[in-house]
């Protein structure tokens, strides 16, 4: 078979959009590939799906968060007030972080210096490490520069040490874990979101002789729904499974000591590897696993993603150290926070705007289509001074885009109601659905 009969054959099989231009490049030989035309016929389909994606340039303003200005559409910052960041409880702007960050700048500068191996391994990823292995009542952890990279080089690697590993990963499952099991060159079965019957069945049809892991998340950011923790742990009990739990959107949220859904529910010793990230309500950046200290080391030894890396600032290290250990001892943002995600949600309702159910912090609003969840996120920015982000596939099902709140603990009564009142307004103007 030639290159470009297997090339056609391969978009074939995966069922992926051929645009005409690629089938036009590769039957006809002997003719000049137009590279540029297959690019821009590929930006042009995102854009007449609703999908192309836009960053809005902001700051944020330091010590007053959410307010912040943003700098599109306009000459100069125009003030706004953000509802759409992972940032869930404002650690980013807590004085004790920035004070550990400009603390090191000024002790060590500002980079690392290189990969973990090579000068980059500084004290405080140590320290770091210590605090995260203990939170989550661990014997190790591992740092890395996002949780992205930690899912991915973490499923990856595992995958190839376990000789025929099978992996049983929930449908729902973040894009970085689906990069790191298809990496893995493992076998992979995908079970129904939550369906622990569909798991099972997956699990019992498996060769007992094989090693396995069920991946999964504690909090699915989209709908704002948690898995079945203890359930899922005794199946892999049952089934002499490992688990590997993604807790990105529950750490520092949840629990105690802000450990996540399996601190809080008392089944973090029960979890083989917990991952997490240092992004989201801890406010700096990076990611982490944490697990027994011989998986640890397997990590830390073969993964790429890990090796090859040049590892994270010792002044990001620094503050998500100072975040760690203050979300440990305060449980204030945490009560903030969930109470102001309760409170958003039954002003939702009240107004009937159609707030899909969610148990947990995040508070999504349905729209349905994509260009009209677009248009709804730039009026809010341009004519309220409201900064939201559409939610459109391949994040969420088509059908199911949505805006996503995520109160946060300053966000004030005053402006849960500006923000309520002002998508009344525009679900009048754009005759949009309401609620029941």
């Amino acid at each position: 078979m030639s290159l470009l009969n297997a090339r056609l054959l391969r978009i074939v099989r995966t069922g992926l959009p051929a645009p005409l231009s690629i089938i036009d490049a590769l039957g006809h030989r002997g003719r000049k590939l137009d590279y540029q035309r297959i690019f821009a016929e590929a930006i042009e389909r995102l854009h007449a799906e609703g999908r192309y994606r836009v960053f809005i340039e902001i700051l944020r303003n330091k010590g007053s968060f959410p307010n912040a200005r943003c700098f599109a559409g306009h000459n100069g910052p125009k003030p706004i007030t953000v509802w759409c960041s992972n940032d869930y409880l404002a650690m980013g702007q807590h004085p004790d972080v920035i004070a550990a960050m400009e603390e090191a700048l000024h002790d060590v500068g500002a980079g690392s210096g290189g990969t973990r191996n090579i000068s980059g391994n500084s004290h405080y990823h140590i320290e770091l490490e210590a605090e995260l292995a203990d939170l989550h009542g661990k014997q190790a952890a591992l740092l890395f520069t996002s949780g992205y990279i930690s899912n991915e080089a973490t499923l990856s690697t595992i995958g190839r040490i376990l000789p025929g590993c099978v992996i049983f990963s929930d449908a729902l499952n973040h894009a970085s874990m689906i990069a790191g099991i298809r990496s893995s060159g493992c076998e992979k079965q995908v079970f129904r979101h939550n369906d622990l019957a569909h798991l099972e069945g997956l699990l019992a049809a498996a060769d007992p002789a094989l090693p396995k892991l069920i991946a999964f998340e504690s909090v699915y950011s989209m709908d704002g729904d948690i898995a079945p923790i203890e359930a899922i742990c005794d199946l892999a009990d049952r089934y002499h499974a490992l688990t590997y739990l993604d807790e990105v959107h529950a750490v520092g949220m949840y629990g105690p000591r802000g450990g996540g859904i399996s601190e809080r529910d008392g089944l973090a010793r029960r979890v083989t590897i917990i991952e997490g990230t240092l992004g989201k309500a801890f406010g700096v950046m990076g990611g982490y696993i944490a697990a027994d200290r011989d998986i640890i080391d397997v990590v830390r030894s073969y993964a790429p993603g890990f090796i090859f890396t040049t590892s994270l600032s010792p002044v990001l290290v620094a503050g998500a150290l100072a975040s760690v250990r203050h979300l440990k001892r305060s449980s204030a943002e945490r009560e903030a926070q969930q109470a102001r995600a309760a409170q958003l949600k039954n002003i939702f309702a009240e107004a009937r705007l159609p707030v899909m159910p969610s148990t947990t912090h995040i508070v999504p609003l349905l729209v349905g289509d994509p260009v009209t969840a677009k248009r709804i996120s730039d009026i809010l920015l341009a004519e309220y001074g409201i900064y939201v982000q559409p939610i459109n596939y391949p994040t969420v099902p088509r059908g199911t885009e949505r805006l996503r709140f995520t109160p946060g603990p300053a966000h004030s009564e005053e402006m849960m109601h500006g923000l309520a009142k002002a998508l009344v307004e525009i679900w009048d103007r754009l005759e949009m659905r309401w609620a029941a």
